[in-house]
């Protein structure tokens, strides 16, 4: 299996050009249409993050890659996207592929984990998220940064900011996940 991510810096720019971007799911419905069509190409199965329940165990099998953590924060953490890891699909494929060497360890053991205390209100950090205080937090007009830029956790992660994800892309996810 291999898990797909949308490549970075670029994705967005990329993502606006399509027919996708003027849907109401246009991350999702780019996915099915890409991620789809390759596994296809591949012979194999395409599956998704998204559209259940029941919903494919993606947390288990990014963090079985040995690619990605858990963070210190709860959420996952990735080699090279750090905080800011999306993963679009998964394709099943009929054989083995050669893949670089994983890293040895998370980043974040080397780090300083400036995320464990950039949550504004303590929603996230070291104890579990407090997605009420998030949202009411995001209510309010000191939360439109965060509905603009994207979460100040996500964006403390050293990782995440060398990532080069456009911050309207990290507004979209916020809308979304703020609905």
């Amino acid at each position: 299996m291999i898990l797909l991510s949308p490549l970075e810096p670029g994705f967005w720019d990329h993502l606006r050009g399509t027919p996708d971007f003027s849907g109401p799911d246009p991350v999702d419905t780019w996915s099915r249409r890409v991620i789809g069509a390759l596994a296809e190409a591949a012979g194999g199965e395409a599956h998704f993050p998204f559209g259940g329940p029941p919903y494919a165990p993606f947390i288990r099998w990014a963090i079985r890659t040995g690619r990605a953590w858990p963070s210190p924060v709860g959420m996952l953490v990735h080699e090279t996207a750090g905080l800011m890891i999306s993963l679009r699909g998964a394709i099943w494929l009929p054989a083995f592929l050669e893949l670089p060497p994983v890293p040895v360890a998370s980043p974040c053991e080397t780090c300083a984990q400036p995320c464990l205390t950039a949550c504004p209100v303590d929603a996230l950090g070291a104890h579990p998220y407090d997605v009420p205080a998030c949202h009411a937090y995001l209510d309010t007009p000191e939360g439109a940064d965060c509905l603009t830029g994207g979460c100040h956790v996500r964006r403390a992660c050293p990782v995440s900011r060398s990532f080069g994800r456009d911050a309207a892309q990290s507004a979209h996810y916020m809308r979304h996940f703020h609905r």
